[in-house]
């Protein structure tokens, strides 16, 4: 009788133990956490002007991250001779409250803009936080993605599987190259819109994968070639086969967005939407001559 009481006590401890976990890892990820990447060739004296400059505080985490790590995500999307053999771009990731969305800041990036950091890692599932971005000197920004994901994984107690790492690292870098190829601004805003039309109308083939870009394009007023249009086609429908949560990623992008908003009232932009209306009322009046 004794021995069965016993048993009852451990059996009733050990499910409240394994209940009491996912709130002791939801309890870890503290909003105002702050978790820093720094890259594993900084000296000591850069570390210290780094962390300084993030204003992190006495006894943040800091995660080291290595050459190795930035092939691993970059190898197959960019030569290897621009990822060299020093990781040096450095983060520092803190956790926002639930639906403040990604902010990103950066410093001495000069080809990934922050909108392009913003998409990608919405791709990847990072969600309200805010991030920035910096090195000691001048740098692409392609290799910051990496850390950063990995310090929202832990900080987070989130993970995120390795084929979505991959697919944020290639919208990135695409993105990028786009960028050089049409504007980065152009880029950024053609990147947030495809996602916002694929929220509302996720495709379900390659070829509505197609109608998404290219109608993406065509509202924004973006002219690309045969061969972009191809790149975009093969990154959408890889993402689309990941089961990504378009809502949740469009609910990340309000930064984003506002590049996109800028993007409309710009004199480019507007010269689009004038020429727009133009053709409309053109339309129009011949219709009304038709019938008159």
């Amino acid at each position: 009788m004794m021995k069965n009481k016993m048993m009852k006590k451990w059996l009733i401890l050990s499910l409240l133990f394994c209940l009491l976990l996912p709130f002791k890892a939801f309890a870890d990820a503290a909003v105002g956490d702050m978790t820093v990447t720094l890259g594993q060739n900084l000296t000591d004296e850069q570390k210290s002007e780094l962390l300084s400059e993030m204003n992190a505080p006495e006894g943040v985490e800091i995660l080291t991250i290595t050459n190795e790590e930035e092939h691993q995500y970059l190898g197959e999307y960019i030569p290897k001779r621009l990822i060299g053999t020093k990781a040096i771009s450095s983060s520092a990731i803190t956790l926002e409250k639930a639906g403040t969305g990604l902010k990103v800041q950066s410093k001495n990036i000069n080809w990934v803009t922050e909108e392009m950091y913003i998409n990608a890692l919405a791709t990847a599932g990072v969600k309200d936080a805010s991030i920035y971005i910096t090195a000691p000197i001048p740098v692409s920004g392609t290799a910051a993605l990496t850390g950063i994901i990995k310090a929202y994984e832990i900080s987070s107690d989130k993970v995120i599987p390795e084929d979505v790492k991959q697919a944020a690292n290639e919208e990135m870098v695409k993105t990028a190259k786009l960028g050089d190829e049409v504007g980065s601004d152009k880029a950024a805003a053609l990147i947030t819109k495809i996602k916002e039309n694929m929220a509302e109308n996720p495709p379900q083939t390659e070829a509505e994968v197609r109608d998404t870009v290219e109608s993406s394009a065509k509202e924004l007023g973006i002219t690309l070639t045969d061969e972009q249009i191809q790149s975009l086609v093969d990154l959408f429908n890889k993402l689309k086969d990941l089961n990504i949560d378009w809502n949740q990623v469009g609910g990340q992008l309000d930064k984003a967005k506002e590049k996109l908003t800028t993007f409309l009232k710009s004199e480019e932009g507007q010269s689009f939407l004038d020429k727009l209306k133009e053709f409309f009322g053109s339309l129009i009046d011949a219709i009304k001559a038709l019938f008159s």
